[in-house]
């Protein structure tokens, strides 16, 4: 324990059990206190708070002038930095949240008095920054910026943030303040260069964890077949929530991790059907103490969650990364993965939340019937060795840049030389485009924002663009969540099921206008519904390509348009469809990036794939490259998109293309194209070792196919990838 730490500080530390700080913490204190830049990445559980905890609040009593600013994705997490901060009784430490929730009298309160705010970037983007004369006194008095959880700003969220910090930093300059950034992030492989693009300054590495870390089994676990068949496995849902109701029956005290707001209610909803009347020790029903996280909830109901499940009172808990990011648990005894999470870092700081008190834990990974996820539960020593991903993100993508330049522009005029050499060298010709549209003004030299409206209002942080549409209880008016508008023509369209808290609604209405769904309580509803769309790829620019052979491969930025044609409605846990329902609703557009390949159709012939089965051929390629892309890129299958054609228009040839999610693309499609032999190897093998017969999920079939997974050609697909490869530069 450094002799330079005031001493009332050390007695709280003292008073706590912490006598003594870990090499990492006592680096990160002697380094940001002389103001370096800095990220702190180490494991789960290590402690990484007390790495700015220690220098801020040591500032804080120290000045009286200074302030602190902490930065969460989530508002959960914000929440429990102020629960952590507050414990330490100091009377110099004048912490607050203010974030969506946050009344405006009670902001207007933490604007006079506090010296440390936590928030995230959405209040920062949408309140702080358009309202900064509101808050110059604060800005003009900040010393640190905490960046927690830095590893989750990547992608387009993490392209946002990065702009958003660079708005930040600028309007302090203008304040005359000078922050220390210091980030907190999991054991990412590019810590330093991740932190220096998000931020946009140099930022230092801290990476020797000095935490103990008691043993952690880990199982791997892959739900048998369902019949003789062959053809698909055990629901990932039902053997998870059996999972969930064994350890729970145990007195283990479990978290559950999930990719999707419907998995975590229904993996809550089967282990509460599981345990039906069984007690505990004391006599009390367990089914209670089992529930669903997730965003979407009311912040009354994250509260409560988040409080039962700090004391003890849930035993069991089905999340969603809104609760990864937002609660720091103590105590839990096993962790179940409901499918691979998409990354190795994500993979162990998951794990990682057992075993906080330094004890033994367990920790399952549940595969789901997926490529990549059969690919690692049967190639065990990859998946155990497989050092952290690179996390990307992309500042200067012009779909982002331009809304935040705007942004940028009604907080102070901004000129090109200005806009250079805060936002990059594309700054000022987007900035001549806006004017040239009327978006913005050029007067004297400087850009001005010349609508009444706030410029922050057209961007989501959290989205590729649009609102959030609100569902709504018709019988009791309630709200009870929301979803992205991108999101609303899939998830709640007219006659969808939607699952709230083990309840089921049934969507009435679908109104996008209003951005509105209303919903009804259904609770005997005896099936859900999946939605079937069209997509149609235009090509719209190359920007490389090549041969191999006869074969054309290339990377191209392209326009994506879907349209939701109607839904199938499916028997309550099976795919067994009962009805399809035509709608009407507008088409989706996107630009974006894809990688491609077109195959003549005389050398399909040739190497067995007849004409008949080419596009069952190419559909099962493409849903098998999708499935395998994570593996070589920080992302997972929901952050790309494809399409598969026996004649494309653009090539004259079949084709398959496999595209970035999200507009202006993220670096994903090119990370494939870079290494399209690897990724079109890894993609041959899964599907090539699946024990189906005709495919299956754990390779060819994709949840997210708008066909239905019609028609699919696993043997043809295996055919069309070895050719591919026999052509392939590097590939022996």
């Amino acid at each position: 324990m450094p002799d330079e730490l005031p001493e009332i500080l050390r007695a709280r530390l003292d008073h706590a059990g912490v006598h003594e700080l870990y090499v990492h913490q006592e680096e990160a204190w002697r380094r940001a206190r002389a103001g370096e830049h800095l990220v702190v990445a180490t494991g789960t559980a290590s402690g990484k708070s007390l790495c700015y905890q220690l220098p801020v609040i040591e500032r804080l009593m120290g000045d009286d002038r200074a302030v602190a600013l902490y930065l969460a994705p989530t508002k959960a997490l914000a929440h429990d930095q102020l629960r952590a901060v507050r414990g330490f009784r100091l009377p110099q430490v004048r912490a607050a949240v203010v974030d969506g929730d946050t009344p405006t009298p009670e902001r207007e309160a933490v604007r006079r008095t506090a010296n440390w705010l936590l928030t995230n970037p959405d209040l920062l983007h949408h309140a702080l920054l358009p309202n900064h004369r509101y808050w110059r006194d604060l800005i003009h008095r900040l010393a640190y910026v905490i960046v927690d959880e830095a590893h989750v700003s990547r992608g387009v969220f993490g392209g946002h943030v990065g702009l958003v910090l660079r708005r930040l930093r600028r309007v302090a300059e203008r304040y005359g303040a000078d922050p220390t950034f210091l980030l907190a992030s999991a054991t990412v492989g590019n810590p330093a260069e991740h932190a220096s693009t998000l931020v946009g300054v140099e930022v230092a590495e801290i990476l020797q964890d000095g935490s103990p870390r008691g043993p952690m089994d880990v199982g791997l676990w892959q739900p048998p077949f369902a019949s003789e068949e062959r053809d698909s496995r055990r629901s990932l849902l039902g053997e998870t929530g059996d999972l969930l109701a064994s350890f729970v029956a145990a007195d283990v005290q479990t978290l559950v991790f999930t990719r999707s707001r419907k998995a975590a209610e229904v993996i809550a909803l089967n282990a509460r059907q599981r345990l039906g009347d069984a007690a505990d020790a004391g006599g009390e029903p367990l089914a209670p103490k089992v529930a669903a996280y997730r965003a979407g909830y009311l912040a009354e109901e994250r509260r409560a969650l988040e409080r039962d499940l700090r004391a003890g009172a849930l035993r069991g808990v089905a999340a969603t990364e809104a609760l990864e990011l937002g609660i720091d648990v103590a105590g839990l005894d096993a962790v179940i993965l409901a499918g691979w999470p998409g990354t190795t870092a994500s993979f162990w700081q998951r794990l990682g939340r057992a075993g906080r008190a330094g004890g033994a834990a367990a920790g399952v990974l549940v595969a789901q019937e997926d490529p990549l996820d059969h690919y690692l539960v049967t190639h065990p020593d990859e998946l155990l060795t497989r050092p952290p991903e690179d996390a990307i993100l992309d500042p200067t993508n012009p779909y982002l840049l331009g809304p935040h330049l705007r942004c940028a522009c009604q907080e102070f005029p901004l000129d090109d030389e200005e806009a250079a050499a805060w936002f990059g060298p594309e700054a000022p010709t987007m900035l001549a485009d806006d004017v040239a549209a009327g978006r913005l003004r050029l007067r004297g030299g400087l850009h001005y924002w010349t609508s009444r409206k706030r410029a922050s209002g057209e961007v989501n942080l959290r989205s590729a663009g649009g609102r959030n549409v609100r569902i709504v209880d018709v019988d009791t008016g309630a709200l009870i969540g929301d979803v992205e508008e991108a999101r609303a023509h899939r998830q709640v369209h007219t006659g969808a099921v939607y699952l709230h808290q083990g309840r089921q609604f049934e969507v009435t209405e679908l109104d996008l206008e209003r951005a509105h769904a209303l919903a009804v309580e259904a609770p005997r509803l005896a099936h859900t519904t999946r939605p079937r769309t069209d997509t149609d790829v235009r090509m719209l620019e190359p920007l490389e390509g090549g041969r191999w052979d006869e074969v054309e491969v290339g990377l191209a930025r392209v326009e994506v348009t879907t349209q939701v044609t109607g839904y199938e409605v499916l028997r309550l846990g099976s795919d067994e469809v009962l009805d399809r329902v035509e709608l009407d609703l507008p088409p989706v557009e996107l630009r974006t990036v894809a990688v491609w390949y077109a195959i003549p159709e005389d050398l399909l012939t040739a190497e067995g794939v007849p004409l008949r089965d080419v596009p069952g051929a190419l559909h099962a390629a493409e849903h098998a490259a999708i499935g395998m892309l994570p593996l070589l890129a920080l992302c997972d299958r929901w952050d790309l998109g494809g399409l598969s054609t026996a004649l494309h228009p653009d090539t004259g040839q079949p084709t398959v293309f496999v595209y970035d999610g999200y507009p202006g693309g993220a670096g994903l499609a090119e990370r494939s194209y870079r290494r399209l032999p690897e990724h079109l190897a890894r993609t041959r093998e899964t599907i090539a070792t699946c024990a189906c017969k005709r495919g299956c999920p754990s390779c060819v079939q994709s949840p997210k196919c708008g066909n239905g997974n019609d028609p699919l050609d696993k043997a043809g697909a295996v055919r069309v990838l070895d050719l591919l490869l026999a052509r392939a530069p590097g590939v022996a």
